[in-house]
């Protein structure tokens, strides 16, 4: 097979792990989103949550993990929309953030911690 197929099957793999690898850490985001806002009796707007940023980032054990953050709309009174954030390293959620209050999650046993 000559190179340039070969390499672009290779990016159309690559693209394909992406893609597939987005949607579910996607999901993750709106579960947590979606339970967040239910800890705050809060209702989340949509349903959904909205990429915003992808970068590289380390783990706590030094591994390079892809780092996304999705942001959403929640209202604390039904008449306003306010801005919410979820932030996942790899699969892991890893910050979530309502109003000024931060929720860090925390490792395998998913201890939340808060900061005002």
């Amino acid at each position: 097979m000559p190179l340039f197929e070969s390499l672009s099957i290779l990016v159309l793999g690559a693209l394909a792990w992406l893609w597939h690898d987005s949607l579910k850490a996607r999901e993750a985001g709106v579960r947590e989103a979606r339970s967040a806002c239910a800890e705050e009796d809060l209702q989340l707007l949509d349903d959904t949550v909205a990429f915003r940023s992808l970068r590289f980032a380390r783990d706590d054990l030094g591994r390079l993990r892809l780092q996304r953050t999705y942001g959403f709309e929640y209202s604390d009174t039904g008449d306003n929309r306010r801005q919410g954030s979820v932030t996942l390293l790899g699969q892991d959620v890893v910050l979530v953030s309502l109003r000024a209050r931060l929720t860090l999650v925390g490792g395998a046993g998913g201890d939340r911690h808060e900061q005002h």
